[in-house]
């Protein structure tokens, strides 16, 4: 909050999640959650939505089956996506099948410089990585896909102990847990703590403080 009690900012935000085949459904659902639940005014919370309004994209607008069979209709497709503030890209088994697909490189390699933030979970970071676009950066990844990194990305410096790294405008989270508090970082980034613990409280869900996001984090 600001110095009068009033959130950093009200301005409205439209985040797009990456939706593919074999995507794991907490990555981008406990993310979708957090930003669900955000409101910049607790006291008319049922009254209010939220400010951040959100777009499940894909390459095409058919269903898409994710980890263990959830199947999720996108909003859009890569061609009808409008512009962002935010794009997040989640892990799960498909991510490396997506790493041989042009379509979606270049359809990130086209997205990333008009976004304002851009985040990963878990294996999400691969594709960021793919598409070149942690060359020189810090970056975390889920702990089964360490190996796999450094071999593929070795001009991008991976801290796997680190839950969240930032890095300029690029964010990744190691894992399902992780991303949750990514989102809540993110949420406390743009319209500020009190807002973002709010959202917290409302979900049950512990809240990482001032603290744990300073040690969470790695800016270069």
């Amino acid at each position: 909050m600001s110095s009068n009690g009033e959130p950093l900012s009200r301005a409205e935000k439209t985040v797009g999640i990456l939706i593919y085949p074999d995507a794991e459904v907490l990555d981008f659902c406990g993310l979708f959650e957090v930003f669900a639940t955000t409101r910049l005014d607790e006291e008319s919370r049922r009254e209010s939505g939220s400010p951040i309004h959100q777009l499940l994209v894909a390459e095409n607008r058919e269903l898409v089956s994710t980890n263990g069979g959830m199947r999720i209709l996108p909003d859009v497709d890569f061609v009808s996506c409008p512009k962002l503030d935010m794009l997040l890209i989640p892990g799960g088994h498909g991510i490396r099948a997506l790493m041989h697909q042009p379509e979606y490189l270049d359809w990130l390699k086209k997205m990333a410089p008009q976004v304002d933030r851009l985040a990963s979970v878990g294996t999400g970071s691969l594709l960021l990585g793919e598409a070149g676009l942690l060359v020189g950066k810090t970056a975390t990844t889920h702990f089964h896909s360490v190996d796999f990194f450094r071999e593929r990305f070795p001009s991008t410096s991976l801290r796997p102990e680190l839950p969240m790294v930032v890095d300029g405008n690029i964010t990744t989270a190691s894992s399902i847990r992780a991303g949750i508090d990514m989102a809540l970082y993110l949420v406390a980034q743009t319209y500020g703590q009190t807002v973002a613990r709010e959202a917290a409280r409302q979900m049950e869900y512990p809240y990482p403080d001032e603290q744990n996001f300073r040690t969470r984090n790695h800016t270069r």
